[in-house]
């Protein structure tokens, strides 16, 4: 089958194991973006597309242009792809969310953030690089509070990451999150308001639904203390439009780690949060690691094999398999 593999911007996956799981096929890897008539124009002979995570969005008017497209192949959640779309024209969609594997790399990345944050540590090798010996003066994670937003994989991780650096963890999250919390023996804040208003930092660790856009409010993020931080490196989608811009600008948060953009990529040095004073930023690299790619496009691959031997896998629409 014409398999075209989207976004791989650094060149990475036909560098790693898993990709020999196409072997069979006629593939294609795309190392840039490209939109509209272009992404149009260098699909059109694609039988199938692997989804690099969210980079692409799949819409109606895209798959009305490629007529040779039988499946899509992704991993995760699909906030970008019009499922009710891919299901009238009668393509596949699949992929897997798995229930138990967490996200390592995410995890990892929300640490480094949070030690960045605290120790400003891209200012201190800015200055020391510049000739500049130690300035300022950073903050000891011992003995801090970090809250946690959402009770899943990562969030855990993150824990234990904290708990390691002897800090406090406190959750929040959906209704049945804070009692799976609680009944795990976790400290739940009594209330949102105490959530936002009491750790010195806070990280989300939300996946991006319908329910989810927009949860955190700038009333939320108003009650974030003067020196607090706020780690994001799930989705930018979870706080609401302009809602972080204008809590930095006045104050709370004091500090904002953040790694997931409204739009991406971000190219524009000016942009207002990534220019931002009181913001490190990393270019959405949470999952971007060798292991966590070879992981998740194994399950990508398979899916690819699985449907060109006619029994297809982790199907979103199986009702798509038998459309005419």
């Amino acid at each position: 089958m014409k398999v075209h593999l989207l976004d791989d911007w650094a060149d990475t996956l036909r560098g790693l194991p898993s990709f020999a799981r196409l072997s069979g096929h006629d593939v294609t890897v795309w190392t840039d973006a490209a939109e509209g008539d272009a992404l149009s124009a260098r699909l059109h002979q694609a039988e199938v597309i692997c989804l690099f995570r969210e980079r692409t969005r799949i819409t109606a008017t895209l798959l009305d242009a490629l007529p040779n497209l039988r499946m899509i192949s992704g991993r995760g959640v699909w906030p970008h792809v019009d499922v009710a779309a891919c299901t009238a024209r009668g393509i596949v969609f699949c992929s897997n969310k798995p229930a138990e594997a967490p996200n390592h790399a995410a995890a990892e990345l929300t640490w480094a953030l949070v030690l960045a944050a605290m120790r400003d540590l891209p200012g201190q090798m800015a200055r020391a690089k510049a000739g500049l010996w130690q300035s300022g003066v950073g903050r000891t994670l011992a003995g801090r509070t970090i809250g946690l937003y959402g009770y899943g994989r990562i969030g855990k991780l993150v824990a234990a990451y904290a708990r390691a650096f002897g800090m406090r963890v406190i959750w929040w999250g959906s209704d049945e999150g804070r009692a799976r919390a609680a009944a795990a023996g976790e400290e739940v804040a009594q209330s949102r308001e105490a959530f936002f208003a009491t750790p010195d930092i806070i990280s989300l660790h939300m996946r991006l639904t319908p329910a989810t856009t927009g949860i955190v409010t700038a009333k939320d993020l108003a009650l974030m203390g003067a020196r607090s931080v706020l780690v994001n490196t799930s989705r930018a989608g979870l706080i609401a439009p302009g809602a972080l811009l204008g809590a930095l600008n006045a104050g709370r948060p004091g500090q904002a780690a953040l790694d997931v953009f409204d739009v991406e990529p971000v190219t524009d040095p000016g942009d207002p949060l990534l220019s931002h004073p009181h913001v490190i930023a990393t270019p959405h690299i949470g999952f971007v690691t060798e292991d966590e790619f070879d992981l998740q496009f194994a399950d990508i691959y398979d899916q690819v094999n699985a449907f060109a031997a006619g029994k297809p896998i982790n199907m979103v629409n199986p009702e798509a398999w038998s459309h005419p």
